[in-house]
């Protein structure tokens, strides 16, 4: 994906209920190699990363860049959530005048269950809605990632297409801000 370079990025941390979201710092490159040489997390993320390779090519601050928000639970990183704009060789879902943002994110295992993706994602689509009134965001899953269809639900997504990549069915679905009434 390209870097959806939001107006005035880095924003100040977003803060919900329980959570963080936020840039990330030196004290992060524990929890990114954890996040990316992990076998769950892999499952339907083309597999897990060699540990040793990741503690080599690690850099001292992973992930600092835009459109990448660190998700803190109690002081510690237990997820990321990416808002990025697809690349060109992706062929628009919903603009055909320019490539739409896209929705990813990675949680440690650990963390699972508790309602954590939703209320992070909620906030981070809540915080992109106010730089980029009126764009909307894509999401793209495996089908067979039941936790990551449910969670495109509870935020709103609808179904735009499905097809066959990296040999399992993907979907994609969309979700448009909400527009005021008056």
């Amino acid at each position: 994906m390209t870097e959806l370079v939001p107006v005035g990025w880095p924003p100040v941390p977003i803060r919900t209920e329980r959570l963080v979201l936020r840039e990330s710092a030196a004290r992060d490159r524990a929890a990114f190699v954890e996040l990316f040489a992990s076998p769950e997390v892999g499952a339907y993320t083309g597999g897990p990363r060699p540990r040793a390779e990741l503690e080599r090519a690690a850099p001292e601050v992973p992930g600092r860049r835009p459109g990448l928000f660190v998700v803190d639970l109690d002081g510690a990183m237990i997820g990321t959530i990416e808002l990025n704009r697809r690349d060109a060789e992706h062929r628009s879902l919903v603009r055909r005048d320019a490539g739409e943002a896209e929705l990813g994110y990675l949680f440690l295992p650990e963390a699972w269950g508790r309602g954590y993706a939703a209320e992070a994602c909620a906030a981070a689509l809540d915080w992109f809605t106010g730089v980029r009134p009126g764009e909307p965001v894509v999401l793209c899953t495996q089908t067979a990632n039941d936790r990551s269809m449910r969670l495109a639900a509870t935020l709103g997504f609808t179904e735009v297409q499905r097809f066959e990549e990296w040999g399992a069915e993907q979907w994609c679905g969309v979700r448009y801000p909400a527009t005021p009434s008056g």
